[in-house]
């Protein structure tokens, strides 16, 4: 891990990205960022279990109080890009506060919404302060670490948030069942305003890099390799994100199961698994591109397995660990990607995969309801998850790999450029 260049320049910033140049001990700053993720993960996903709750409550169908998920992702995947080039150039320490500060008051105004009109502005709010505060917090936390220990604080990141869901999510539901679905959205407001009390109080500031000028933000959103990293992330969100939502129908319909919180419990289980080991495993072999093919091979091979292994409880477990492992370690090498291909302007190009993914969720949601009310048997769409998997799979050797070869030696997957004597050579060995 690299330090600070000076004592004169204690919070230079990496040149061009915005984020804090590598320093020692930077970890706790990195699980600063990780609790706000913590809550984060937990908001986006409780809603849905407590939706019969919210429905009552408010007096309207749960049809109704549904919109209140579409509300909030759809502000994540929207927000996520506008407001990073929006905000560009103000320093990360500025931008995750006031992010956290809107996630706050938006689930603070859910927990107080009267009706229903009420509730999706408040939905709104969190979302956009959610989409702002994730990619920041990813490129921040690689900013800290360094190159070195990137793979590791991305991991610590992106397990926050699935530990939000894993852990959070049943908790949040347990907790409503005691003190309300009220009672859940200040449990998340509370730790909303931890975590930016403790940015506002501990975070370095950072200098901020001048914004870029629209031309070169059109360039880095128009990519070619930063468009097929991001494309392969929604698919990945469409396929495993989708499925996700109807998973408890396709086990009633493959295996007759009408209780499957293990089932939950088992895939998230496996989603903590893999959003932190697939850090350490970035940074040990410097591949993610390697990485990124060997997870959507799981992910499409852990959907094939689904109906097969559904009859048996102790089959079915191994492809829900795999399949929720897999689903939650592909953003890691996914962002590894983005910050190599866009160093200079890191928090735009994560921010694009962070839309991406949420584009993904909804958009898989939407599709499966649509194929499930045309016909098509729940037990049957995990075939259809793992097309799309699949699918996103042949993007990634193809055309992610095409653009990704005029930059990065197969040597080192990172981007760090070689030197100019070596291409002949690198093209040698691909």
């Amino acid at each position: 891990m690299t330090t600070s260049p000076t004592t004169g320049t204690p919070n230079s910033a990496t040149p061009g990205t915005g984020t804090p140049a590598p320093r020692p001990h930077s970890g706790r700053f990195v699980l600063l960022l990780a609790l706000g993720a913590f809550a984060l993960g937990l908001d986006a996903y409780v809603m849905a279990g407590l939706l019969p709750d919210v429905a009552g409550d408010l007096n309207v169908t749960e049809s109704s109080a549904g919109q209140m998920v579409t509300v909030f992702t759809l502000c994540y995947a929207l927000a996520a890009p506008f407001f990073a080039t929006a905000l560009a150039g103000r320093p990360a320490k500025v931008v995750l506060a006031v992010a956290l500060a809107v996630f706050t008051l938006g689930n603070a105004l859910t927990a107080l919404a009267p009706a229903l009109p009420v509730l999706l502005l408040a939905r709104a709010l969190a979302g956009i302060g959610a989409g702002v505060y994730s990619p920041m917090a990813a490129a921040t936390a690689a900013g800290l670490a360094g190159p070195e220990r990137r793979g590791r604080s991305l991991a610590l990141v992106m397990g926050g948030m699935s530990i939000g869901t894993v852990v959070g999510v049943p908790i949040g539901v347990l907790l409503a069942e005691q003190v309300g679905w009220r009672g859940t959205l200040w449990l998340i407001t509370g730790l909303g305003a931890l975590a930016l009390a403790g940015i506002a109080a501990l975070l370095p500031r950072t200098e901020a890099a001048p914004p870029p000028p629209l031309r070169e933000r059109a360039r880095i959103l128009t990519d070619g390799r930063v468009a097929g990293i991001a494309f392969v992330s929604l698919l990945g969100g469409v396929a495993s994100l989708g499925l996700y939502t109807y998973l408890a129908p396709v086990l009633e319909d493959a295996a007759h199961l009408d209780q499957n919180v293990w089932a939950l419990w088992a895939w998230g289980a496996g989603g903590v698994l893999g959003s932190l080991l697939v850090g350490p495993l970035v940074d040990r072999t410097k591949r993610p591109f390697t990485v990124v093919g060997a997870v959507l091979l799981l992910v499409v091979l852990a959907h094939l397995a689904l109906p097969t292994a559904a009859p048996a409880a102790w089959a079915l477990v191994v492809p829900l660990v795999v399949w929720g492992a897999a689903g939650w370690a592909l953003q890691v090498p996914q962002q590894h990607q983005l910050i190599a291909a866009q160093p200079r302007h890191s928090a735009v190009a994560v921010s694009l995969n962070s839309s991406a993914v949420y584009l993904g969720s909804a958009i898989g949601s939407a599709l499966g309801g649509m194929v499930l009310a045309a016909g098509l048997r729940p037990a049957s769409l995990p075939y259809c998850t793992a097309a799309l998997a699949a699918l996103g799979l042949v993007l990634h050797l193809t055309v992610v790999r095409r653009f990704s070869r005029r930059t990065v030696d197969d040597g080192d997957e990172t981007g760090v450029t070689t030197p100019a004597a070596a291409p002949r050579a690198s093209a040698a060995r691909r």
